[in-house]
């Protein structure tokens, strides 16, 4: 059966999955020689190395390597029960439930031998909330309210794509049926398209949760849609020349100030500092977790866990400033895990922040200078001396509603970039077999490729808050430069409104000039 964790041949791995507590949906992986298992007052479960001679206080239990697996033994007075049994010595099997403690969370022991997927099916999550029904010491009214909610958390969360999809479609049908008895044929309509504007929201999200990540894939299918995207981008540029001369002198003279910026960040333990690692298995692969995301520990010697992300900066003046966004700048700000990592004390770090200029084959470490409190703002400075550098004009008044702006950045990112770069880089990538983030990045530069893309469009809205305007632009072009038909900066690009006819938001001038006033700039 798809999914299926059985525990034939050599154990490879083995795990407790959390399936109650403030750990719940998290797993600790098992591994060394005898491990003592901690429960915090909050609830945390927490396996480390047992050291001799050292008994920590909040011990409940300890795990002996024996035979490819483990037996658990409970300290006198530790109440732990497994399979619904209170137990002081038990060779642990695969799929055992362990509840830790009289009131104390529940957790699956699972083994994973060679060649085995980590996953999960929906059998192995009825599976679950089954077993938890029939394990736990809870009333019985606490055990179906956690079961359900359970239930419905692991079906959306950790099923595949297609069983989420299948679902959600046969509950749309399900509807569909119901309102056409119930309404007309008009609000039918309404019915299907506001479910095809869901399915599209989706499609997207899918795309840009892929930017970053290019594999030998993607540069196959850049090359083949290679010349269709060039000849569509040359025909956009060329008519938008026609319509305006003034916009293409504006793009000319910008162009050298507007930066591709490129980062990485990380989380390191507040008390030691080490960082995040991925956890390897004996042959050096990455492992993932039951629900498929990478397993990271603190422990070991595998590659430190990076995120990646791009965005677009401007220079501002003569001071070399880099101005962009505050989620630029502060990534992890907007990481659903950090307030859960944080309270394992551990802390985001900057692992890597550069930025390349169009026509430098070299790219410069940037660093935070100032971020604003109150809107989407940051300031980077250059550690070191860069050289002298062309800035942009910041605009005296706010835009107002129908005037004509060009918004310039890197949308998409790498993958822009690479679509404008043309067959012969293309090729070289391919013979190379170069997708690395940085590498590729490196290569653009030195091939002369850092150029951003310009967009025009029309200020629909312009309050002390945002500027509103609809230029089209995506992700990755946050941070750019929002210029008039002078060329002078009139707002930064922070956000994207696609539900609103793909209209944007940036932040006004005046907060951009507050700023840099806090930080000294201007």
């Amino acid at each position: 059966m798809e999914g299926e964790l059985l525990t034939a041949g050599p154990v490879r791995a083995a795990a407790l999955e959390h399936l109650t507590g403030p750990s719940r949906g998290g797993v600790t992986w098992l591994g060394g020689s005898t491990l003592e298992i901690l429960l915090s007052p909050e609830g945390y479960i927490r396996a480390v190395e047992a050291r001799e001679g050292e008994t920590p206080g909040n011990l409940i239990a300890r795990l002996h390597p024996e035979a490819g697996g483990y037996e658990l033994e409970a300290p006198e007075g530790q109440p732990v029960w497994v399979n619904g049994s209170n137990v002081s010595v038990r060779r642990l099997e695969h799929r055992d439930m362990i509840e830790f403690g009289d009131a104390g969370p529940l957790s699956r022991y699972r083994q994973f031998g060679d060649g085995q997927q980590v996953s999960k099916s929906v059998i192995d999550i009825l599976s679950d909330c089954s077993a938890y029904m029939n394990c736990s010491r809870q009333p019985l009214s606490k055990r179906l309210f956690r079961m359900i909610t359970q239930l419905l958390r692991r079906l959306t969360q950790e099923t595949t794509i297609l069983f989420r999809a299948g679902t959600i479609a046969a509950l749309a049908i399900l509807v569909v049926l119901f309102y056409q008895q119930q309404r007309s044929h008009v609000a039918l309509e309404q019915r299907v398209e506001s479910g095809s504007a869901r399915l599209d929201s989706f499609s997207k999200a899918l795309a840009r949760a892929r930017e970053n990540a290019l594999t030998p894939g993607d540069l196959t299918a850049l090359k083949q849609e290679l010349r269709g995207r060039l000849s569509s981008t040359a025909e956009r540029l060329q008519a938008l020349k026609k319509r305006s001369r003034a916009a293409g002198t504006v793009i000319a003279q910008a162009l050298p100030s507007v930066a591709f910026i490129q980062g990485a960040y990380g989380f390191r333990e507040r008390e030691s500092g080490r960082p995040m690692r991925h956890v390897l298995d004996p042959l050096g692969r990455p492992l993932m977790s039951p629900m498929g995301t990478p397993l990271l520990t603190l422990e070991g010697g595998g590659p430190v866990a990076e995120r990646h992300y791009t965005g677009t900066g401007f220079l501002f003046g003569e001071a070399g400033a880099l101005v962009t966004n505050r989620h630029v700048a502060l990534p992890w700000e907007g990481d659903a895990n950090i307030e859960t990592l944080a309270s394992q004390g551990l802390d985001p770090v900057m692992v890597k922040l550069i930025a390349y200029f169009p026509g430098s084959s070299a790219a410069i470490a940037v660093e935070l200078a100032r971020a604003s409190d109150d809107a989407d703002l940051a300031v980077l400075r250059a550690k070191g001396s860069a050289g002298p550098m062309p800035g942009l004009q910041l605009a005296e008044t706010a835009p107002k509603p129908g005037d004509e702006v060009i918004v310039m950045g890197y949308p998409t990112g790498l993958r822009s970039m690479l679509a404008q770069s043309g067959d012969t880089f293309v090729e070289e990538l391919q013979k190379a077999d170069d997708t690395g983030f940085w590498s590729v990045a490196g290569r653009l530069a030195k091939a002369g490729h850092i150029q951003p893309l310009a967009s025009r469009g029309i200020v629909g809205q312009a309050t002390a808050a945002a500027v509103v305007y609809d230029a089209e632009t995506t992700h990755g072009g946050s941070g750019g430069p929002v210029l008039d038909i002078n060329g002078a900066v009139v707002a930064v690009n922070a956000a994207i409104l696609p539900e609103y006819g793909g209209s944007n938001l940036g932040v006004p001038i005046a907060k951009v000039r507050a700023l840099l006033a806090t930080a000294g700039l201007n």
